[in-house]
C-alpha cells in the first residue's frame, strides 16, 4: 500500500464475502492473510455477522478456513434473530494485554449492552443448535443445495454463476450465458429493486433475496434446519423463477 503498513491498525474481512454474492476465498487465502498481518503487526478481524452460528456449518466461518483471526464480530445468528444481539470475540493474549495496560479496561458502553433477555435467548438458541446437531445438518446437505443450484445453472441460460458454501449461496444472473451477453442497464433497472425479479420470487412463493450489489443476483440462504425435502422444494421454486425470468428476457428484447 502507498500509505505503508504502519498506517494500518486492522484488516477486517468476511470468511465468505457477502457483498457481490457469496464469494468463497481460494485455498490458503486466510492463512496468507494471517501471515501478512503478523509480519506487519496488524490485527486481523473476521466479520462474521453472516458467516457465524451455522451458516457455513460451524460455530464460526473462520473455523472452516483456518482463519485464526484476532477478533470476531457476530450478530443475528447467535439468537437466530429471535432477539437483537451482537458481540465481539477477542483472543486471550489481546485481552491480557488490555488488562495489563495503564487503563486496564475496555472503554465501551451501550445503553442496552449485556441485556439479560437477549443473552438468555442466545444461550437457549446455541444450546438447541448443539443438542439438535444443526451444524451437522448443514454439512450433510450443503452439497445437495450447491449441486442443485449448479444444475439449475446448466439448464437456464440466464444464470451466469453460482457461488457459495454451506447454506450460503448466490445465483448471479445475465441475459444469455451461451452468447456471453450481460443484462443491460435498462433490464437491471426493471429487475431491481422491487421490480420484475421481486414479483417472480413472490409468485413462486420462495424466500430468496434479489440482490443488486454489483450484479443482479439471488441470495439463497435456507434455514439451518432445512432438510432434503425443503431443499428440493426450494430448488423447484427457484427453477420456476429462472424459467419465468428467461421468458421475460425473451419478451424484453
Amino acid at each position: 500500500m502507498a500509505a505503508g503498513p504502519d498506517t494500518v491498525a486492522m484488516v477486517i474481512a468476511e470468511p465468505v464475502q457477502n457483498g457481490r454474492g457469496a464469494l468463497v476465498p481460494p485455498e490458503g487465502y486466510w492463512r496468507e492473510l494471517r501471515r501478512i498481518c503478523d509480519a506487519y503487526g496488524v490485527l486481523l478481524c473476521a466479520d462474521e455477522v453472516i458467516n457465524s452460528f451455522g451458516r457455513l456449518g460451524h460455530w464460526f466461518g473462520s473455523e472452516r478456513f483456518g482463519a485464526e483471526p484476532d477478533m470476531i464480530t457476530f450478530a443475528k445468528g447467535v439468537t437466530s434473530a429471535y432477539q437483537p444481539l451482537g458481540g465481539l470475540v477477542v483472543r486471550g493474549p489481546l485481552v491480557d494485554r488490555l488488562w495489563d495496560s495503564p487503563l486496564a479496561m475496555y472503554v465501551h458502553g451501550s445503553t442496552f449492552g449485556g441485556h439479560p433477555v437477549a443473552t438468555a435467548v442466545a444461550v437457549a438458541n446455541m444450546t438447541a443448535m448443539r443438542d439438535e446437531d444443526v451444524f451437522g445438518r448443514v454439512l450433510a446437505n450443503e452439497n445437495l443445495l450447491g449441486d442443485g443450484l449448479r444444475a439449475l445453472m446448466e439448464s437456464h441460460a440466464c444464470v451466469k454463476d453460482v457461488r457459495g458454501t454451506g447454506y450460503f449461496h448466490s445465483v448471479e444472473l445475465m441475459r444469455d450465458r451461451a452468447r456471453g451477453v450481460d443484462l443491460n442497464d435498462s433490464e437491471v433497472a426493471e429487475l431491481l429493486p422491487g421490480g420484475v425479479l421481486d414479483r417472480l420470487v413472490r409468485a413462486a412463493r420462495v424466500l430468496v433475496r434479489p440482490d443488486g450489489r454489483g450484479a443482479v443476483m439471488l441470495a439463497v440462504s435456507p434455514p439451518l434446519v432445512a432438510d432434503e425435502s425443503v431443499i428440493d422444494d426450494l430448488l423447484g421454486r427457484l427453477d420456476q423463477v429462472l424459467d419465468r425470468l428467461g421468458g421475460w428476457l425473451k419478451t424484453s428484447t
